[in-house]
């Protein structure tokens, strides 16, 4: 947690109206991971703004050392200015029960209207905008009728939020990395032996591919990243379950990823031992496909290398395929929730025979 103090004082701000591509607004600044929180000073240090730093705050799951979900900045409503306002990631948050300066400030960014909505909908608690002070900028406001109000719907909704956020970082993060030069000629391979594809960026190199495995990897000074895809028969939702995927994953990689390939005991493995860093499994909706997001730790079996995965468990239903699609780092010596970022953001890429099916269908229609 940050406190961010400015000397320039700010006019009272009016509510507004996004530009809606952003090509007029000047560009969004600061980091990804970045998150600015404009609240008045008595509820940012009461039980409200210890909810929403906490939500926003929370360790990144399955990484080896404790990583937060997104930096959090304090930012003072009577100091809010310009430069504040351009923020990549921006909440907005007031209840309308409290009459503080700083409450009164960001009430006058709401239009009467709304103000009446929020009275008068108990369920409406938040609203996104993109593109409000700055282009690729996205603004939440946090709203209720009371602090308690707001309070409950941040403990039982909060998930909402994060993810939220996390998808507006993903996209971003896509138009960098694949604007530019990808990886061809092994997405070409993906599309020819496993009927599936996926977007890569510039500078990852196939190590395998076969009808059943699909593996690339970015080798740099720094740190090791890694996609690979495994497929097999759907047979089951039982196949969904996470026993059944940590199985299916040790599986392919005692048979296909190793540290060193003339050393057969160097397979990687699925980290079971760490008690405080457990596998998770998620339901989540993957590209408009029902799947099972997997995180946790990896390492050799000889333990000596090792580090952080994400994966996801999807269908191919016309044809009737069960993927396994993962993305792992080594980097010991750094932070690891960026590069994770960018590896969520590759897996989202995936496609499967059934989507590229219909990408097709949809270019046929507009020619």
């Amino acid at each position: 947690m940050k406190i961010f103090f400015s000397v320039i004082t700010a006019a009272l701000l009016m509510a507004c109206t996004p530009d809606k591509d952003g090509n007029n607004l000047p560009s969004a600044t600061g980091l990804s991971g970045d998150m600015y929180l404009v609240m008045d000073s008595v509820q940012w240090k009461g039980p409200l703004g210890q909810a929403i730093d906490s939500l926003f705050t929370a360790e990144m799951r399955g990484l080896p050392r404790g990583e937060e979900i997104y930096n959090m900045i304090w930012i003072d409503p009577r100091k809010l200015n310009t430069i504040l306002k351009q923020r990549r990631n921006l909440i907005i948050a007031v209840t309308l029960d409290k009459k503080g300066t700083g409450a009164t400030i960001i009430k006058k960014m709401f239009t009467p209207e709304s103000i009446e909505k929020i009275k008068s909908e108990p369920d409406f608690f938040f609203k996104t905008q993109s593109h409000v002070y700055a282009k690729n900028q996205e603004v939440m406001y946090l709203f209720g009728n009371t602090q308690d109000a707001l309070l409950n719907h941040i403990r039982t909704k909060g998930n909402q939020l994060i993810a939220h956020f996390d998808r507006i970082e993903r996209d971003r993060l896509a138009k960098q990395l694949f604007r530019g030069d990808q990886t061809k000629g092994p997405a070409v391979l993906a599309r020819k032996n496993l009927h599936c594809d996926i977007r890569l960026p510039f500078g990852y190199r196939l190590a395998t591919c076969n009808e059943e495995f699909f593996w690339v990897r970015q080798i740099n000074p720094k740190d090791d990243r890694d996609i690979f895809i495994a497929k097999k028969k759907f047979t089951s939702l039982d196949q969904f379950k996470r026993e059944n995927l940590i199985a299916f994953r040790n599986e392919a990689c005692q048979k296909y990823l190793f540290e060193d390939p003339d050393q057969a005991d160097s397979y990687v493995v699925t980290e079971l031992g760490v008690p405080l860093i457990p596998v998770t499994t998620d339901t989540i909706n993957f590209n408009g496909h029902f799947a099972i997001e997997m995180r946790g730790l990896w390492r050799t079996n000889t333990f000596t290398m090792g580090g952080p995965f994400m994966g996801v468990a999807v269908v191919d239903e016309s044809a009737g395929e069960f993927y396994y699609i993962e993305g792992f780092v080594y980097s010991p010596s750094r932070d690891q929730r960026e590069l994770m970022r960018e590896i969520e953001t590759i897996l989202y890429s995936f496609r499967t025979s059934e989507d590229l099916k219909k990408q097709l269908e949809k270019k046929e229609v507009k020619t």
